[in-house]
């Protein structure tokens, strides 16, 4: 069984139901989820042997945190207990022209106050063949970038594949610091993930003539920002999400993969979004399931996409959809036809 690695932040996710907004709400529902526990999430779905690292809270809310995890095959063994508490996200589906919202209560969480060295990576990342993380763990401070950074040059040592989701979060750090942080973290990584604005917020790398706000996709642009990451930093692979949002409840999703010698885009789908949150993991899981199944650039790219793109379809942040589905949607059977 191929084994994985993700490293970062396991929170509480705290909604109000349905499309209620937070003035309107008088309880609120419980899931967990973070952008490298998502990806392990699904790769254990996938048949993976998943491991997720962080640091959570020896209490129960800690211990419900890691059980979200045990329930689908994630291997908790290497997640740290203790501190003194978990952080939290509040989220406000958004519907039509009205965009969701998210408020974070994440200072002082165990994972953001965990030192470097709490983190055994020579045992952690022994027999592992691939380590995930994303651009939120560096940003949750100078402890948890170092963690990152000690972990990707013990992957390079060992010959583990890494990749990393840009991931900007404007709530947790600047532009500067990202960029300071990322660039130096980025030397170590083989595959990169970014949608439409992460390259631009973090590297100052814009595609031309895109718009995210207006819908405008300009595909030649996102060559030459996959192009120029790749000379930037030497990544092997280069994959851009490509959402053009029609609402908060429509929109149009593709991708594009970049592996150093040609560009491969995928089919569009149109998607109705129940939740939004996690697609980007998930997207980020398919394309490490497929780079790790040896697949083509094309059918790689195309997994990538159609995992993400049911994802759109799952409550809560973790995509719960098996190969065969996922199989099912890339080969063209989006028609969503009862299955019997």
């Amino acid at each position: 069984m191929k084994k994985v690695v993700t490293f970062g932040e396991l929170m509480l996710r705290l909604e109000p139901e349905g499309y209620y907004r937070f003035v309107q709400a008088d309880k609120f529902g419980v899931t967990f989820g973070g952008g490298e526990a998502n990806v392990a999430v699904s790769l254990a779905n996938f048949g993976y042997d998943a491991s997720f690292v962080s640091k959570l809270p020896a209490h129960e809310i800690g211990q419900a945190a890691v059980n979200s995890l045990r329930q689908f095959g994630v291997n908790t063994g290497s997640i740290l207990r203790g501190g003194d508490r978990i952080g939290i996200y509040f989220l406000e589906k958004g519907a039509s022209q009205r965009p969701s919202k998210v408020i974070y209560d994440r200072k002082g969480s165990a994972i953001a106050t965990a030192k470097a060295e709490e983190f055994d990576w020579n045992s952690i990342l022994d027999g592992v063949e691939w380590f995930h993380f994303t651009g939120i763990t560096p940003a949750l401070g100078k402890e948890a970038a170092k963690a990152c950074l000690d972990a990707v040059k013990i992957c390079k040592e060992k010959g583990i594949t890494v990749s990393c989701d840009l991931n900007y979060r404007k709530k947790l750090w600047t532009k500067d610091e990202a960029k300071e942080t990322m660039s130096e973290l980025c030397k170590y990584v083989d595959v990169c993930i970014a949608n439409e604005e992460d390259a631009d917020d973090v590297f100052g790398i814009k595609a031309k003539n895109t718009s995210v706000t207006s819908g405008e996709v300009n595909y030649d642009g996102y060559k030459e920002v996959a192009t120029t990451l790749k000379d930037t930093f030497g990544f092997k692979k280069v994959a851009i999400t490509l959402r053009t949002s029609i609402s908060a409840s429509d929109n149009n999703w593709a991708a594009m993969l970049y592996d150093g010698d040609d560009f491969y885009f995928s089919k569009t789908y149109p998607v109705h979004i129940v939740d939004r949150v996690g697609g980007g993991d998930s997207f980020g899981a398919g394309l490490i399931y497929a780079c790790m199944e040896n697949m083509t650039p094309q059918d790689t790219i195309e997994f990538a996409v159609a995992a993400s793109c049911l994802k759109h379809s799952v409550e809560g942040d973790y995509n719960m959809m098996s190969v065969d589905e996922v199989k099912v949607l890339a080969q063209g059977d989006g028609s969503g036809r009862v299955q019997r």
